[in-house]
């Protein structure tokens, strides 16, 4: 099996089922006849981007972030509070009116976006710092999109 196979094996997965661990997710590619070792499986999950989210059972289980419904409220979020996005390397500021900034960094880290490994506030700046291999360059053209989305 090569990696887009498993990967599209896992998406399949954690939508149809609901997978808490990475020796769940595991155990159910082999179920499928996928050989896989953990170390694979945790790389997978890096790089599908997949995030925890609270099943109806109470139990978190792996989900994509698109699934787990951060879009629209990160996007609410950023239209709410961001002025501007500047990117720096793997950084991207983000300036709010003044006293706004730990909202919107809260927002953010609630949204668990995929692409960010953490947030930085002050009283009118977030730092997020974006997760490899994404640059800050992308991650504050995606943020701006977001932030532009339903303006006039």
């Amino acid at each position: 099996m090569n990696r887009n196979e498993r990967h599209a094996a896992i998406l399949r997965l954690v939508r149809s089922q609901p997978i808490s661990t990475q020796t769940e997710l595991a155990d159910a590619l082999r179920a499928e006849g996928h050989e896989v070792v953990q170390t694979t499986v945790s790389r997978d999950i890096h790089e599908l981007g997949l995030v925890k989210v609270r099943h109806s059972s109470g139990r978190l289980v792996y989900a994509q972030a698109e699934d787990a419904g951060f879009n629209e409220e990160l996007s609410e979020s950023l239209q709410r509070w961001a002025l501007t996005v500047e990117p720096s390397g793997q950084l991207v500021v983000v300036m709010t009116p003044y006293g706004y900034a730990s909202a919107l960094a809260q927002a953010i880290d609630v949204a668990r976006h995929p692409h960010i490994a953490g947030t930085i506030a002050g009283e009118n700046t977030v730092l997020l710092v974006a997760r490899e291999p994404v640059t800050g360059a992308q991650l504050a053209e995606e943020l701006s999109t977001r932030r532009l989305q339903g303006a006039a």
